[in-house]
């Protein structure tokens, strides 16, 4: 898997519901490498920490192979890589190939998978239309985030390589589909309670799930 845009954003403010709102979902390609630190991707706006950056959500990546997807659905927006808030747009990765826990080098860094992308109403917004959120949720290929075990540079060109597989995991694809089903799978839930990749928060959602 290779590296085909590395992206990072300047804050933008909009306005949502009467308010102005800073957002860094609005990303650009760079023609720089950037920077993985520990819990942001340096010089990137993270505009809200309660939902993006720390430490398991240091880095954004989404997979070139969706780009023709969403253009078909939505034509008329301006198009470039960056363009669904990722740090990293990374040729043919695939989610349901890609396991919470899974270590990988990416560039001069190594990172750990964590979790998927949840669309919020920034994501609506950039896109011009609420469905466009069940849309994503539908579709089921969010991107996944990461964790930076080792800092480092990204630059185009550069290569996301497995290094560790994780033991007893989930798939990005079939956990970004347990979040989001009725019918919640409960030994999926069981099994990634107990994995240290997952932030604290998603286990303490995952625990009401049980209730």
């Amino acid at each position: 898997m290779q590296v085909i845009s590395t992206n990072i954003a300047q804050p933008t403010t909009i306005i949502w519901d009467g308010k102005e709102v800073t957002t860094g979902i609005y990303k650009k390609p760079t023609d720089v490498p950037i920077r993985l630190n520990k819990e942001e991707v340096r010089g990137d706006e993270v505009s809200d920490r309660r939902v993006h950056g720390g430490e398991f959500k240091a880095c954004y990546l989404f997979s070139a192979n969706q780009y023709e997807y969403w253009r078909i659905l939505y034509p008329n927006l301006e198009w470039n890589y960056g363009m669904f808030g990722e740090n990293i747009t990374i040729e043919d990765l695939d989610e349901k190939e890609l396991f919470i826990g899974d270590i990988y080098k990416l560039g001069k860094a190594l990172v750990q998978i964590t979790q998927p992308r949840e669309p919020c109403f920034k994501f609506a917004h950039k896109f011009g239309s609420e469905k466009v959120l069940h849309q994503f949720i539908n579709h089921g290929f969010s991107g996944i985030y990461v964790r930076v075990i080792k800092e480092g540079d990204v630059k185009t060109g550069d290569h996301f390589t497995l290094v560790e597989n994780t033991k007893d995991s989930v798939s990005i694809f079939d956990f970004f589909k347990l979040l989001h089903s009725k019918n919640k799978n409960k030994d999926q839930i069981h099994l990634m309670l107990n994995n240290e990749a997952l932030a604290t928060r998603m286990k303490k959602r995952l625990k009401f799930f049980l209730k």
